[in-house]
C-alpha cells in the first residue's frame, strides 16, 4: 500500500525529533575538558615535589592561569609568600602580648624567630620579583638569584623552628611549630618549582 507523501513526512519528523532532543541533551550535559586538563597538569607538575599532596592542593586552588613551568613557579612562590606573611604577623602579635608568660630566653628565641620569618618574607619577595621579570639574555643569572633567595627563605624558616625546641609552653610551641612547618613545606615546594623551571628553560 502506497504512503501519502505528507504522512511519510510526518512519520520521519517524529522519528527524528527524539534523536535530535537527546543528542542536544547529551551535549549540554557533557562537561568541558578544560578543568580535568588543568588538574592533570597540576598533578604532573607536583609529582616529584617535596610535599606533592600539599603542592597539588595549593596550586589547584590558585586562581591564576598556571600552564607553564614559569606560571607554576610564580604561583608556588606567591602561596609561600602569602603564608609567610601571615605567620610573620602572627609571631609579631604573640611577641607583643603582655600576658605572655615565658622565660627571658624563650622570649629571646621568639624575638629571633620574628626577625627570621620577616627575613624569609623579604627573600620570597625578591624571588617573586625576579620570576616576574625573567629575560632570555639573563635567564641563568636570574634563576640563580631566585634559587638562592628561596633557599635562604627556607633556611630562615628552619632556623626559626629550631629555636622553639626548648619552649615549655606546649600550646604556644605547638601553634608556632605547626604554622612554621606549614610555611616551610610550601616554601620547599616553591623551591622545587623554581628548580623545575630552571631545568625546563626552553619551555619557560
Amino acid at each position: 500500500m502506497a504512503h501519502h507523501p505528507f504522512c511519510l513526512l510526518i512519520t520521519l519528523t517524529l522519528a527524528f525529533q527524539p534523536t535530535v532532543f537527546f543528542s542536544h541533551f547529551a551535549s549540554a550535559r557533557t562537561p568541558t575538558n578544560a578543568a580535568p586538563q588543568t588538574q592533570d597538569l597540576v598533578r604532573s607538575s607536583c609529582e616529584h615535589a617535596s610535599y606533592p599532596n600539599i603542592c597539588i592542593r595549593t596550586l589547584s586552588s590558585y586562581t591564576g592561569p598556571a600552564k607553564t613551568p614559569k606560571d607554576f613557579a610564580q604561583a608556588a612562590v606567591k602561596v609561600s609568600l602569602s603564608r609567610a606573611k601571615r605567620v610573620s604577623n602572627y609571631l609579631a602579635q604573640v611577641s607583643e602580648a603582655k600576658d605572655l608568660k615565658i622565660s627571658k630566653r624563650q622570649r629571646g628565641a621568639l624575638s629571633d624567630c620574628v626577625e627570621q620569618i620577616s627575613e624569609s618574607v623579604e627573600e620570597l619577595r625578591q624571588t617573586l620579583s625576579e620570576l616576574n621579570h625573567l629575560r632570555v639574555e639573563t635567564f641563568r643569572w636570574q634563576m640563580s638569584n631566585a634559587e638562592t633567595w628561596a633557599s635562604a627563605a627556607l633556611t630562615y624558616e628552619d632556623t626559626c623552628l629550631d629555636g622553639f625546641q626548648g619552649f615549655d609552653g606546649k600550646k604556644l610551641k605547638s601553634d608556632v611549630k605547626r604554622k612554621i612547618r606549614n610555611v616551610g613545606k610550601v616554601t620547599s615546594n616553591a623551591l622545587y618549582m623554581i628548580n623545575r623551571l630552571d631545568e625546563s628553560r626552553g619551555r619557560a
